[in-house]
């Protein structure tokens, strides 16, 4: 599934090509994703311009000058190409975008787990963001903020930190990532991170999200970027993935356990 890297390595690949753009056809081929796309999103969004191209959590908004905005979210298989409005269509593109470019901004999700949707002007807030947590960028998320968040919590400080009420795009990869700089084993209770570990671990999730960012994400299996390329992070992973594998840091083997359903990988020298 695309993460919050893969996410905003989309929204800065499409942004030259459609912001400040018209909208002069639209064409949904399937309505049948994982939130049914509105019956009346053509007649909404025919003649309308892209103003801008914002992200929130691993959510694309396209904001219209009427104020609308068009929600995208790409599941588990989404893409978004940005492609000559010629190009032929291949199974399961749902939805063109067509711009008075000549260009076309083009829905493909084989497994429909995404969204296409409108959020109105008028509302305030959206069903799908209302409950989310900062981005992990913003000056907000700190180390006092996890750990006065964390104070009496059981669970294991990787599902914590991958709760998106609690933040944002801290997805299994990067957290695993991001405990591994910080020498914490994923299983340890939330609780039981203390004050100074909460704040390497803030820092070292926004390290490891910008490096992955400026790599184009993670490419592990369906993710290719607006341009069709893949992302290179994968070739700096340090435990996820490299169960059996030494240590980049002391050789010893990478250990898999399973945290809340999810494979989790550590080193069980450096993770303590």
């Amino acid at each position: 599934m695309p993460e919050l890297p893969e996410v905003e390595t989309v929204r800065r690949g499409i942004e030259p090509h459609v912001v400040g753009r018209r909208l002069t056809a639209v064409q949904v081929r399937d309505r049948r994703l994982r939130w049914p796309i509105p019956a009346d999103l053509e007649p909404r969004l025919q003649g309308r311009r892209i103003d801008q191209v914002q992200r929130r959590a691993k959510y694309l908004l396209l904001l219209l000058d009427n104020g609308d905005r068009l929600l995208l979210h790409l599941g588990m298989s989404g893409r978004l190409w940005v492609l000559d409005r010629h190009t032929p269509t291949v199974k399961h593109d749902h939805v063109d975008l067509e711009l008075d470019s000549g260009q076309l901004l083009r829905f493909h999700d084989p497994r429909r787990f995404g969204a296409v949707l409108l959020w109105a002007a008028n509302e305030p807030d959206h069903l799908l963001l209302r409950h989310l947590g900062p981005e992990p960028f913003d000056p907000a998320f700190n180390g006092d903020y996890l750990y006065s968040l964390s104070r009496g919590r059981t669970a294991a400080v990787k599902n914590f930190i991958m709760d998106g009420q609690v933040v944002v795009g801290a997805g299994n990869i990067y957290a695993a990532e991001a405990l591994f700089r910080c020498r914490i084993r994923p299983g340890r209770a939330a609780g039981r991170v203390t004050r100074a570990e909460y704040t390497g671990l803030a820092a070292r999730i926004r390290e490891v999200l910008e490096a992955a960012i400026v790599q184009g994400g993670t490419t592990l299996k369906d993710f290719a970027g607006a341009n069709g390329e893949s992302g290179y992070f994968q070739q700096d992973l340090y435990v996820y993935g490299r169960q059996g594998l030494p240590c980049r840091h002391c050789q010893t083997l990478i250990r898999r356990v399973v945290i809340g359903q999810r494979a989790s990988c550590y080193c069980p020298a450096c993770q303590r």
